[in-house]
Formats: structure tokens, C-alpha cells, sequence
């Protein structure tokens, strides 16, 4: 008997180390890619442009600007795993747009492509003063397009990865899975429960996304490991170990995501004098379109940021577009940075040479 209860003694002593190991980890982790951006020079800045306060990343006067506009639900911070490489060639500005992120806005400011569009146009005229290169993922290359389109004056050539042209138009956005975040944006809104920590929320009421991309009923231990990082982090970024890159991303996007940017894409206010069609037939300067994987659920649902049909349209529109098909999910420039440094560097090294 004292035999066993000394290796259950034992066993009870490794598994507090293990618990104590995990909390520690837990409390203490620090990305990374954090070291990797100190040494290339990327530092984190704000300065007031109008009514808004703009969080932003920049690195060394190494070449011409390169603006990065992140996706939707995400930060600058996305973009770490590729800053370091393009800092070397470009002068790069890594920004958080309206509704993300440290960057801050005043009450009822709309969120809108044209009201974001108009203050990152403002950012750029103010903060780097001169004409600039802009890639834009997602909901930043509908940014990208409309800076494109209505700034040509200070847009010398955009990338535009991945953008949900013509599926985040209203009505034909309810046909997308995107949708389902747009409407938990507008949910939250709406909720008794939302006390403006917008991750909290969605981590409460997204059970079936932990499900499919991280497993059953992680929900309630990553609930525990934000709390955990909050309160011994206070006012920071939230950074959680033991996650897939992808999610990571999200959950430090997401708590100091604004809802109301995902509602305006729900009810269609976002794109409000903002017709994607027109906008792409008015761009003058070259443009390269980055298209990810995409495809249908089996009840029609968009799978995917464009179809390949959308994708073509939106080629045709274009006076000098190129176009490039990587093979990685929505956020490239996370899922395969160095293809995605490659396409950059080699896009606008053909505009130098032009």
C-alpha cells in the first residue's frame, strides 16, 4: 500500500508541475516573431489624423512606402511573419484601420469604406507624404481598391489580396460564410450580453468554430487562458500559446475589435457609395489581384473570399491588372508568407521597372 501511495504521490507532484508549467507559459508567453521585428527595426507609433488616433507599425526608410492594410477581425500585427523581409526593401507602414486593433475613433464614427477610405487617405497624405504602394487583405483590399480608385493621386500600384469584391456587396453578402461573422457582429450589438469585450463574446457564442478548427469545447479552456493573460497583462495585446497561428491572430484581433464593423457589412452600410464594379473600372495605376482557395458549401454558400467567376470580373474591369492564384487559405500573408514577400517584391519591382 505504501508502495502505491507514494506513485500516486508522485504522480499528483508531476501533474501540478505540468498545471504549474502550463500557467506559467500561459501568463508569460511572448510571441516570437516579437524578437524578429526589434531587429528589423518595426516599431509600433500613433499619431492623431483628424478625429482619429491611428495605431500603426513602421520600419526603416528602406525603399519606397509600402502602406499594409490588415483582414477584417485581425491587427498589424498579422503581419509579422512578413514586415521583417519587406522592411528590407520598402518603407513599410503596417496600419489599424478604423475598427481594429489600438487605433481609435470618436462615438458614432461611420464605418464605412468611404469615411475609412477618406482618413487612410488623410494618414498617408499627413504621415508619409508621398505616393505609396498599398496591399490590403480581405476587408483591407476593399480599403485598397477604394484608395485605388478615389486617390490616385498618392496610389502608385495596389495589391489586392484576397478581397471579398462583389460577395460583401448587400444582398449578395448573406450568401457567404463570412456572413456568419458579420451577423454575430450585429448579434452582439443587440445583446444584453456584450459589455463591449467583443472577444469574450464571441468566444461564449462560437462553440462550433472551436469545434471544426481547434476541438471539441476548447471554448471553455481558452476562455480561461485569456482571462489568465488579461489579468496578469493588463492593456495589452491578448497572446495565447498552444494555438494554430490562424487562431491566434484571431483572438488578439478580436479583443479590441469594434462590432460595428462587421454590422455595417450585415445591413450593407459599409459599401454605401462604394460600387465595387465602378471603383475597379476607374483605377488607372497597376493593380495585382491575389486570389486564396475558395469554393461552395454544399448548400451554395461561398466558401471563400471570391469565386474564381468574381475574380475573372473583377480582371476584365481592371485597365492593368495582373492576377496571381496562391494556394492558402484567406490570410496569405500569414498561411505562406515567403510566396507572399515573392509576389509583393516581384509586382512592384516590375512597376520600378516600368
Amino acid at each position: 500500500m505504501k508502495i502505491v501511495r507514494n506513485i500516486i504521490i508522485g504522480l499528483c507532484i508531476c501533474l501540478l508541475l505540468i498545471a504549474l508549467t502550463v500557467l506559467i507559459r500561459i501568463i508569460t508567453y511572448r510571441n516570437p516573431s516579437d524578437k524578429k521585428l526589434v531587429e528589423a527595426g518595426i516599431v509600433e507609433k500613433q499619431v492623431q489624423v483628424g478625429d482619429v488616433l491611428f495605431n500603426y507599425a513602421e520600419g526603416p526608410d528602406n525603399g519606397p512606402a509600402l502602406i499594409l492594410l490588415h483582414a477584417q477581425l485581425l491587427d498589424w500585427y498579422t503581419y509579422s511573419s512578413v514586415l521583417p523581409d519587406l522592411s528590407e526593401k520598402f518603407h513599410v507602414y503596417a496600419i489599424d484601420y478604423p475598427g481594429h486593433g489600438k487605433t481609435v475613433v470618436p462615438d458614432g464614427y461611420e464605418m464605412s469604406a468611404e469615411n475609412i477610405g477618406s482618413d487612410l487617405g488623410r494618414f498617408i497624405d499627413e504621415v508619409v507624404g508621398e505616393a505609396v504602394y498599398v496591399a490590403g487583405n480581405s476587408s483591407g483590399g476593399l480599403l485598397t481598391t477604394w484608395l485605388a480608385a478615389n486617390r490616385k493621386d498618392i496610389v502608385k500600384a495596389a495589391i489586392l489580396e484576397d478581397p471579398p469584391l462583389f460577395s460583401s456587396e448587400y444582398p449578395e453578402v448573406k450568401q457567404t460564410v463570412a456572413n456568419k461573422a458579420f451577423t454575430q457582429s450585429k448579434n452582439a450589438l443587440e445583446s444584453d450580453e456584450y459589455n463591449g469585450d467583443y472577444l469574450m463574446y464571441w468566444i461564449n457564442n462560437s462553440d462550433q468554430f472551436f469545434s471544426t478548427y481547434v476541438f471539441d469545447g476548447a471554448e471553455h479552456l481558452i476562455k480561461a487562458m485569456v482571462s489568465l493573460y488579461r489579468k496578469f497583462n493588463a492593456g495589452e495585446p491578448v497572446e495565447i500559446a498552444f494555438m494554430p497561428v490562424s487562431v491566434q491572430e484571431m483572438l488578439r484581433g478580436m479583443d479590441r475589435y469594434d462590432p460595428e464593423f462587421g454590422a455595417a457589412f450585415y445591413d450593407g452600410t459599409w459599401n454605401q457609395n462604394f460600387d465595387h464594379a465602378t471603383a475597379l473600372s476607374e483605377i488607372d495605376c497597376p493593380v495585382l489581384l491575389i486570389q486564396a482557395n475558395t469554393g461552395y458549401l454544399e448548400d451554395g454558400t461561398l466558401d471563400g473570399a471570391m469565386s474564381k467567376e468574381m475574380a475573372q470580373k473583377a480582371m476584365e474591369l481592371l485597365k492593368d491588372g495582373s492576377y496571381v492564384y496562391l494556394d492558402a487559405g484567406h490570410v496569405t500573408n500569414l498561411e505562406v508568407p515567403e510566396e507572399f514577400v515573392r509576389v509583393v517584391e516581384d509586382f512592384i519591382k516590375e512597376d520600378l521597372n516600368d
